[in-house]
């Protein structure tokens, strides 16, 4: 089948780690995590300040994720010549007007508006991620550079979250946002000077992106990693009331017990970067399936409080690593069309987090917590099965 696109060319990358330039990628992803979810810990202050419900105020979260579903297959098509480090730089100015209009906007509506940009911002950064990765390290060593982005993630879980939700206590909710504006103001000019130019990748049309897809285990592979992020969030959303079941549980107990899944979370960005390049293969059917048998710990084993330390710690390990793994498993696989397939793995996973937030509370209403943990369990089985099977598809790079 022959197609007007046209030809894609790999990214081709230093002979060595760019570190400097790494670190800067994974503060700023630091930075956008912490200012997606700072809202969450800070809902009741917000809306008590605007005049407004907290599930009114929680569509600060709400909107941003739309954003990110709308602009990740679309950001390179949009600007398809656009060097990605003036794209990165771009994501964080429009992070940082977005965190400054929260902190001093009067009202709900210009608040939805700058949360809006934010999105955008967060899916410029992590549908470009895997072509930055691949400009600043070997062609051997993209995994271990995707670690870093995702580092910052999992550190933004960890600390940023709770250091802001501390700030707004201790000051106000608006100045903990002022303080994430003036950080991610100063890393985008720190992106400016620590990376070198990053030529776009081919993600030129539509037609790429479909043609992408239809390329033999593709489409498997990506409605298997839409699987695993959709088991998680189905099963995650809900985690509070699972773990409420554990017999006479506190609130310092269970904060605990979410600490670990966040800790065992940055540990598994470091040790699964420093071997997914060899190991993408085997992570990406075996990560789904530890996520699988950890909630299912949590489900049947309720009594064991050590049992369920241990599952939420494996849980948080497997999971938060798990977009090292895929896009690893798109660096390897095609890395002639890095820009579409970093897109598709970002759409894949706003969709998962819209449908697990639309279904998840309909069914968690309906049913019980138990019956949602066993739906996430079987989303992320079979999830792993399709990684499985896509991997023993023929490998095929067309033009």
């Amino acid at each position: 089948m022959t197609t007007t696109a046209p030809v894609p060319t790999p990214v081709v990358g230093p002979s060595t780690m760019r570190y400097g330039g790494l670190i800067v990628v994974m503060l700023l992803s630091f930075l956008l995590v912490t200012a997606e979810f700072l809202p969450n810990g800070v809902l009741t202050e917000m809306a008590a300040s605007l005049g407004v419900t907290a599930g009114q105020a929680g569509q600060t979260v709400t909107v941003t994720a739309l954003a990110g579903l709308l602009f990740a297959p679309t950001v390179g098509l949009l600007l398809p010549r656009l060097d990605r480090r003036t794209l990165l730089i771009g994501a964080a100015a429009s992070a940082t007007v977005s965190s400054l209009v929260v902190a001093v906007a009067p009202s709900l509506p210009a608040i939805l508006v700058a949360r809006f940009l934010l999105g955008a911002a967060i899916s410029a950064f992590w549908s470009m991620s895997i072509t930055v990765a691949a400009r600043l390290s070997s062609p051997d060593r993209i995994g271990r550079a995707m670690m870093f982005g995702s580092a910052g993630l999992s550190l933004a879980t960890v600390a940023g979250v709770p250091i802001g939700v501390a700030l707004s206590e201790a000051l106000d909710w608006r100045l903990a946002f002022l303080l994430i504006a003036v950080a991610t103001a100063a890393v985008g000019i720190g992106v400016r000077v620590a990376l070198p130019p990053v030529p776009p990748a081919a993600a030129s049309s539509l037609g790429i992106l479909f043609d992408t897809l239809r390329r033999p285990g593709n489409i498997g592979g990506m409605v298997g990693h839409v699987l695993v992020v959709l088991g998680h969030f189905v099963a995650y959303t809900y985690v509070r009331l699972s773990l409420e079941r554990i017999p006479d549980v506190g609130a310092g107990t269970i904060v605990l017990l979410l600490a670990l899944f966040g800790v065992g979370g940055f540990v598994g960005n470091i040790l699964v970067g420093l071997v997914v390049d060899r190991a993408f293969a085997r992570l990406s059917v075996v990560g789904p399936l530890a996520i699988a048998l950890a909630i299912a710990a949590v489900m049947l084993l309720p009594g064991s409080l050590v049992v369920v330390a241990i599952a939420v710690s494996v849980w948080g390990f497997f999971f938060s690593s798990w977009l090292i793994i895929v896009n690893t498993w798109v660096g390897h696989r095609m890395p002639d069309r890095l820009e579409a397939g970093g897109s598709l793995v970002v759409t894949g996973f706003q969709l998962a987090i819209t449908i697990a937030a639309g279904v998840g509370g309909i069914l968690v209403d309906a049913t019980s917590v138990q019956t949602v943990d066993a739906i996430g369990i079987a989303l992320l089985v079979i999830g792993a099965v399709l990684f499985g099977v896509s991997l023993r598809e023929r490998r095929s790079v067309r033009g």
